[in-house]
Parts: structure tokens; C-alpha cells; sequence
């Protein structure tokens, strides 16, 4: 008996030391766990910096981003024209009027044009915030600032079989020469922005273009004719105000572009509309567009030049161009479909400017030297593509795609010779390219592809050749 109660107490004074013990060090301070290491920085080494992407590891300074682009490389013509520095594409990747004879050459750009900008996006308060984009595209050989007019004048006085690469651009040496824009976003209103701006066509066609409008492989890429309702000036409109706004799985957008040649445009107004959406793999966009007084900026290419005609003087083409597009695009897994089909109409512009007038960068078109009668009849211009793009791996993509443009016969006269007769006689322009993309790193792209492509009828009228074959293989950092 003794022994139970013996064995009792001792359980007892046992439950009781532990419930004192329990209280004691329940008012004990306890020890914080040890904090999680930090996350290394992406700019820790060069290894770990081009190992992220721009997204990851953004160049940032109060809320102010930079980046940009520089994309080279080279290949072979079949029939090309030499490098260009001011050029925006360096090369001139389709077939041309002035494509000669067979070289190895610089082909920069291959991918996108090389640029620099600056942007950013900071809250104002509510659910407001204010956004802007500043930038420029460069050549990333020379350095020099994209510059197409300027590249027409340097062949001003070269016959055709001695010209470098040349040709019209919305980018003409100026400071901002692809976008300069501000402007305010709100989840709820949508976003309105002011500025110097991409066409909506533009804007869409990289987005449903297998080859990204990538210049050396895609037609839509190396010339912008589709993306400025055909006159490539106006792929990009100086002063213009442009709103967007989402709504379910819908988006909607509208552009105007007020002001002239005078402000730094290419026209004397634009306005498009866009609608579009996404439904799980299936995208689409429908974008119309209506230009006032286009402008195609041309060279005199003879030697000597006309009488009271100077070196930075250069001749114009005015029309009235009305266009609509529809993109469509369907991922299934690894693979994506690209298509898409836009109608162009030009007509005889609404101002013929007799006393001429000064154009992008500065330079003057003479009287006389301002043409406003092409489209007495109207020309039609029917743009059509087809891509896929296979992602092999997550760092390895293929991509090929097919280009068609045809024009219908709006001579006012008789076409001969199959068409070659006239370039308003009908014609077409054919293209054909692959490519493998493959990221070294979340920074850097290598490259390698070949377009093909062919013009006939009055495409082709006053061409020197009819056919280009271009190999190119480049190198692109992204920053």
C-alpha cells in the first residue's frame, strides 16, 4: 500500500514539475528563425546578368527604364546592292529595282531593327498611372541613326547598277525615329497616349507574322508598305493620339493623326480603328485605316542631275490610301499558326502641293517634282501570309512562312511585254523563308535562315533583276 502511494506522489510532483517548467518556458524568449538568404543579384557577375532577361533583370532607375537592342550579322545576295549606313535595314533583303549583282555583305538587323530607348510607367494616384516610351533605331556598324531619305539622297546622282541599299522610311534621322509617346492608364477607362506612334497595322502585324516582321525573312519586315496602308511613312505617325481599352477577352483601339508635313508626318491625317481578341490558343485583330495625302519619297538616280535640281532635293508621290486587315493566329502546344490578309486602295490624293513642300528630315521636293495623278484609276494592292513556328525546345525555335502581294492592272493605257511594260500594269510579288532562332541565354539570340523572293508583271517594271536569294546568320543582344 505504501508502495502505490509512493509511486502516486512521485507522479504527481512529476506532472506538477512539468507543468512549472511548461510555464516558465512558455515566458521565455523565443528565438527568431534564421532569416532566408537573399536572392543573388542579376547583376552579381556577367554570368548571372546574361543569364537573365530584360524582364528579370530590368536596367532601372527611379522607375526609368532602358533598353534596346543591337542585332548583326551577314550573308549573301543573289542580286543585291552594297550596306548602307543610314538605310534602316542596312541591306535591302527583297528583290529591288536595283538589285544587281551576287556579293557577300553586312546584313545588320536581321531580326528587328537595333534600338535604344527609355520608358517607364509610375502610378499618380487611384488606379492612374502615367507611362511613356522614348526610342530610337540605329545601324550597329556605322552607329548612325536610321535615316531612310537620307539614304535615297545619297544615291541621288547614281544610275541604278551603282546604287547602295536605299528607299523610303517612316525613320528619317530623327532623334526619336520610332517612338516618342506619353500618356496616362487606368484597369478600369483603358489608356490614352499622345506622341509619335506606330501605326495599329504595324503595331499587329509582328505579333501574327511567324517570322516576327523580321527583315531578313519576312516581307512584311523588310519593306512597311502593309503597315502604312501602303506607303511605309506612315508605319509611323509623328503627332497622334491613340486610345485602347480591354474588355473580356475583347480590345479595342482607335488612332487619329492630326497635323501635316510640317509636324514631321508622312501624311496630312490618318485615322484607323482596331478590334480584336483572345480566346484560349486562338487570336485575332481587325484593323481599318484611312491616310490623307500619303507620301512615297523617291530619287532622281541620274547624273547629271535636271537643271535647278539639287543633290538633297528629292521627288514624291502623293495618294489617298484607304486599307483593312485581318490577323489571325491559333497555338496549339508547341506549334503556332500565323495568317493574315489586307486589301490597300490607293486613290488620287485630296492636295497636289504645286509649290511643293519639305518632307521628312528636312529635305525639299520641288515643284514640278510632286506627282498626284498615279491613281486616275485606282490601284489595289492585296497582301496576303501564311506561317508556323515550332518551338523545338524553350530555347530553340523553327519558323517558315510564305508572302504574296498582287496589284491589279489600273494603267490607263495597254500593258505589253506581260506587264513589265508599266508598273501600274498587274503584277505580283512572291517570297518564301525559314529560319531556327536559338537563345544562347535570355539575352542573346543566333540566328540563321534564307528568304526567297520574286516580283512579276508591274512589280517588276524597271527592275534590273527579278529574283533575290539571301542566306543570313546573326547575332542579337536584347538589354
Amino acid at each position: 500500500m505504501e508502495k502505490v502511494v509512493h509511486s502516486r506522489l512521485l507522479l504527481a510532483c512529476g506532472l506538477l514539475g512539468s507543468i512549472v517548467v511548461g510555464a516558465r518556458a512558455a515566458d521565455l524568449p523565443v528565438k527568431a528563425p534564421a532569416p532566408a538568404s537573399p536572392a543573388p543579384s542579376c547583376f552579381a557577375s556577367p554570368i548571372s546578368y546574361f543569364e537573365a532577361s530584360p524582364v528579370e533583370c530590368p536596367l532601372t532607375w527611379n522607375g526609368i527604364n532602358l533598353y534596346g537592342a543591337i542585332d548583326t550579322g551577314g550573308g549573301y545576295q543573289t542580286h543585291g546592292v552594297p550596306f548602307n549606313a543610314y538605310y534602316p535595314n542596312g541591306v535591302e533583303e527583297l528583290i529591288s529595282k536595283n538589285s544587281n549583282g551576287a556579293r557577300y555583305t553586312l546584313l545588320p538587323n536581321g531580326l528587328g531593327q537595333s534600338h535604344i530607348g527609355i520608358k517607364g510607367i509610375e502610378p499618380i494616384g487611384g488606379d492612374w498611372s502615367f507611362l511613356f516610351n522614348l526610342q530610337t533605331g540605329f545601324d550597329p556598324y556605322s552607329l548612325q541613326l536610321a535615316n531612310g531619305p537620307k539614304s535615297l539622297v545619297q544615291n541621288n546622282t547614281n544610275p541604278l547598277d551603282v546604287q547602295s541599299a536605299n528607299g523610303d522610311s517612316s525613320r528619317a534621322g530623327q532623334i526619336f525615329n520610332t517612338v516618342a509617346y506619353g500618356g496616362f492608364a487606368n484597369p478600369v477607362w483603358g489608356t490614352i497616349t499622345a506622341g509619335r506612334q506606330d501605326s495599329l497595322i504595324l503595331d499587329g502585324l509582328g505579333r501574327y507574322d511567324a517570322m516576327a516582321s523580321a527583315p531578313a525573312f519576312s516581307v512584311i519586315g523588310a519593306s512597311n508598305t502593309a503597315g502604312g496602308s501602303g506607303d511605309t511613312e506612315d508605319a509611323r505617325y509623328a503627332t497622334s493620339v491613340q486610345y485602347s481599352k480591354g474588355i473580356g477577352g475583347f480590345r479595342l483601339a482607335a488612332l487619329y493623326q492630326f497635323g501635316g508635313y510640317s509636324q514631321g508626318n508622312g501624311s496630312n491625317g490618318a485615322v484607323e480603328g482596331q478590334f480584336g481578341g483572345d480566346f484560349g490558343g486562338f487570336s485575332f485583330d481587325v484593323v481599318a485605316s484611312k491616310v490623307r495625302d500619303a507620301v512615297s519619297l523617291s530619287n532622281y538616280a541620274v547624273s547629271p542631275l535636271p537643271a535647278g535640281v539639287s543633290i538633297d532635293n528629292l521627288k514624291a508621290s502623293l495618294s489617298n490610301n484607304t486599307s483593312g486587315v485581318i490577323m489571325l493566329r491559333y497555338h496549339y502546344r508547341t506549334v503556332t499558326f500565323y495568317g493574315g490578309f489586307e486589301v490597300i486602295q490607293f486613290q488620287n490624293p485630296s492636295d497636289t502641293y504645286p509649290q511643293g513642300f519639305t518632307t521628312l528630315g528636312g529635305y525639299t521636293v520641288l515643284p514640278g517634282a510632286v506627282k498626284t495623278t498615279d491613281y486616275d484609276i485606282a490601284k489595289i494592292l492585296r497582301v496576303s501570309w501564311l506561317g508556323v513556328r515550332v518551338a523545338v525546345r524553350d530555347d530553340l525555335d523553327l519558323a517558315g512562312a510564305v508572302y504574296h502581294y498582287w496589284q491589279n492592272n489600273y494603267n490607263t493605257g495597254t500593258c505589253t511585254n506581260d506587264g513589265l511594260s508599266a508598273s501600274s500594269c498587274a503584277g505580283t510579288l512572291d517570297a518564301a523563308s525559314a529560319m531556327i532562332d536559338y537563345r544562347i541565354t535570355k539575352r542573346f539570340d543566333a540566328y540563321a535562315g534564307v528568304m526567297w523572293s520574286r516580283v512579276s508583271g508591274g512589280l517588276a517594271s524597271g527592275y534590273l533583276n527579278f529574283q533575290n536569294i539571301g542566306p543570313t546568320v546573326g547575332l542579337r543582344f536584347i538589354f
